[in-house]
């Protein structure tokens, strides 16, 4: 195979840094463009046999030839301050990104670092960033997302914290609208095309990150768009729904052949990130089936398929910028054991054939339609960065037939060593004033001074925020009931079993938060083994990482079944615990108790409290012991509460019976994380009625002062293992009958 050869690491560096400026101004390049893009490989022998698998490198000297060709294309051209409509320059719009996809993961298994040093330089121009940034519209633009695969794969080879964070920052502001609870008349991702561009990049993210949210909403906001484009008795995808009564002249209704194609290409590509046990892999993969299946009927003679799918004979041209995702999208599908080979295999060997006889003698692809909505002619000449990068990836997998099938989900890369790092990441030209064996002498003590004399955050050891959980330790994973005071965490106190986890709040955050109160946190929790402390461990443990978070927002009020003493139509409350006894933890129960100083309960009375905590294996309920002693012997209306919470999606559900000693919320969906409901279980003879006030739900009890009495707080997350709907947690909870009696 023709590569280009890899020069020294030590020669990189110097071309790229001290010599950077005469260089340039030597050859008459652009800044920052090397003359290696310039000299693609030597032309390999693209006249494959439709009827023989090519070698694995057969294949990728021809996916090597076409990127080289593709990257010299690019690096003449010049660069455009607006890059919307660029349809041949290194822009950061659709065109090339979907370029820049199949060139990455070419890169991921070429020997020549030229590709990926082109790639880091394209990405760092446009300081991986993101376009749109206009309005509402623009800002959730599929289009405009298609280039964070690029940073995405930079980010997973080098681990580069700032790499990530601009696109990111993107993805969180479109989460809540992909997950809107609230159906609307229009789409995010309205056209299909849409579903290459995006949905790929956000499944990529949560597999990144580890925080689910960014799959969650992708997978919300995909199965809406099918909903409406995919047409199940035809087996395909309209572009959008402005096509459901559109007809080509031969009266077939239009289905344009680019649309499936790249929605086939997104399906791949989104299942190479969706996790094994989705519960919605099987749709995914059935949906991909199908699709695979019908594009099978609809190949030509010739090997390709037609601009308009149904309607050969109105467009009989050639065209590769569908044609390149089907041979990619079907030989992928065999690669993943998701197509029988005997079967797709000889339409995938024919395609590859026809795609080669349309590479120019320039190495890119022909008879690429241009940019559009729909069907159109095509002529031989025509190319498109798009149709490039659908040539690139269909050549890597066609490559990988030659080898055994490939599982799902696939891993991202590992991380580059530091050498490969340094040749793959061009360095800023120096300054133009830099001339002569003085200035670059002076120039080159500068930049020793700047590394010697800037603060370096990772000499802190702190964990990026975007760094994953370190997978669990076999012990780690083991499921059992424990509780912790954490001095770490300004003196909090946890407890978690294998379905729920909480804490509250200690002596140091009193002075460090005020106002910090005695109301009880909910950990939203995926896993059977203890995670707090795993999740502690990053200073923005609010962030999901796969395991859980803490989301929930105790406020001012009693968060998940705090107490106060309820009088004057005012809740009278304690501060933080001051001091606290672990009685069992580790094993079957996590036992614990706590002291609350005395508070004021108006001016004339003071009240302190002693509180037992039990939470066993098993169980979503908290049994809680409460003694309340006071000043007077008079006896006590106690409210125990449930914060509220309304956001856009309105005030929750909140259930009061008497009868039987419950009250119970379900709050209102968080548009990233989901819903959590908790329920107060009481002693029903007890109970003095409910009310509420700014901050919280209260069920009201008479207490004796001195006499202990136990509660129970249960709490549940739609989105951990156990309760999925409001519903279903209802009906737990009236149902559920508390393992110790009241009295």
């Amino acid at each position: 195979m023709a590569y280009r050869s890899f020069v020294g690491l030590t020669a990189v560096l110097m071309a790229t840094t001290l010599l950077a400026g005469p260089t340039a101004a030597q050859t008459a390049l652009p800044p920052g463009v090397e003359a290696a893009w310039l000299e693609p490989t030597a032309r390999p022998a693209l006249d494959f046999d439709p009827n023989v698998l090519p070698s694995r490198a057969e294949a990728l000297a021809a996916a090597e030839y076409v990127t080289a060709s593709q990257i010299a294309a690019m690096a003449r051209e010049p660069l455009a301050l607006s890059t919307g409509s660029n349809l041949t320059q290194m822009s950061s719009n659709w065109v090339a990104a979907t370029f820049y996809v199949g060139a990455a993961r070419l890169a991921r298994v070429s020997e020549d670092p030229e590709t990926l040093r082109f790639l880091t330089a394209v990405a760092e121009h446009y300081n991986y960033s993101v376009r749109g940034a206009r309005s509402g519209p623009t800002m959730l633009n599929a289009d405009d997302i298609a280039i964070g695969d690029l940073y995405e794969e930079l980010y997973a080879r080098r681990r580069q914290e700032g790499v990530l964070m601009p696109l990111r920052q993107r993805l969180d502001w479109q989460v809540p609208h992909l997950n809107r609870s609230v159906e609307t008349p229009a789409l995010v991702w309205w056209w299909a095309d849409a579903l290459f561009m995006v949905p790929p990049v956000l499944a990529r993210m949560s597999a990144l990150t580890g925080d689910p949210k960014y799959l969650t909403a992708a997978d919300r906001e995909w199965r809406r768009t099918a909903e409406h484009l995919w047409v199940p008795e035809q087996r395909l995808f309209l572009r959008d729904e402005r096509f459901k009564d559109r007809t080509e002249a031969n009266g077939a209704p239009i289905y344009w052949s680019r649309a499936n194609a790249w929605t086939m290409a997104g399906l791949a590509r989104w299942l190479e990130s969706l996790p094994a046990d989705h519960p919605n892999r099987a749709y995914y993969v059935d949906l991909f089936q199908q699709l695979s299946s019908r594009i099978l009927e609809l190949q030509q003679d010739d090997g390709l398929w037609r601009a308009s799918l149904l309607a050969p004979e109105v467009y009989p041209e050639a065209e590769t910028s569908g044609s390149g995702f089907y041979v990619y999208g079907l030989a992928w599908g065999i690669n993943h054991g998701l197509l029988d080979r005997e079967t797709y295999l000889p339409a995938v060997t024919k395609g590859w054939a026809a795609l080669n006889r349309h590479v120019l003698p320039s190495g890119l692809i022909g008879a690429a339609q241009k940019t559009g909505d729909m069907p159109v002619h095509t002529r031989p000449e025509e190319t498109g960065l798009y149709a490039t990068g659908a040539y690139v990836l269909a050549g890597l997998e066609i490559a990988d037939l030659n080898g055994p099938v490939q599982s799902l989900p696939q891993a991202e890369p590992e991380r580059d060593t530091p050498e490969v790092i340094a040749a793959t990441t061009p360095m800023p030209p120096a300054p133009v004033t830099v001339v002569g064996e003085e200035e670059l002498r002076r120039r080159a003590e500068e930049m020793r001074a700047t590394a010697a004399l800037s603060y370096d955050p990772a000499g802190l050891a702190r964990p990026s925020t975007i760094e994953r959980l370190t997978p669990p330790t076999a012990e780690e994973q083991r499921p059992r009931a424990v509780a912790r005071f954490a001095p770490d965490r300004l003196d909090d106190l946890l407890w978690e079993n294998d379905r729920v986890a909480h804490r509250i709040y200690g002596p140091a955050l009193e002075g460090r938060e005020p106002p910090s109160g005695s109301g009880i946190d909910v950990w939203a929790k995926r896993v059977r083994y203890p995670f707090m402390d795993r999740q502690l461990k990053f200073p923005n443990y609010h962030t999901d990482r796969g395991e859980g978070l803490d989301y929930y927002d105790v406020g001012r009020g009693r968060g998940a079944g705090g107490l106060g003493v309820w009088q004057d139509n005012k809740l009278w409350t304690s501060r933080n615990f001051k001091t606290y006894r672990i009685e069992e933890t580790g094993e079957d129960e996590a036992r614990f108790s706590v002291d609350y100083a005395p508070w004021p309960v108006d001016v004339n009375r003071r009240v302190w409290e002693t509180r037992d905590f039990s939470l066993p294996m098993g169980s979503n309920f908290t049994r809680m012991t409460s003694t309340l002693n006071s000043d007077s012997t008079e006896p006590l209306i106690v409210g125990v509460g449930i914060t509220r919470r309304t956001n856009d999606n309105g005030s929750g559900f909140v259930t009061r019976d008497a009868a039987n000693g419950r009250l119970t919320f379900w709050e209102p969906e968080n548009p990233e994380h989901g819903s959590i409901g908790i329920a107060i279980l009481v002693d029903p003879a007890m109970v003095e009625g409910f009310t509420q006030d700014a901050d919280n739900y209260l069920i009201l009890l008479r207490v004796t002062p001195g006499q202990p009495f136990t509660y129970y707080m249960g709490s549940a997350w739609d989105g951990g293992l156990d309760f999925k709907t409001r519903e279903a947690w209802e009906s737990f909870v009236a149902s559920y009958t508390p393992p110790v009696p009241w009295r």
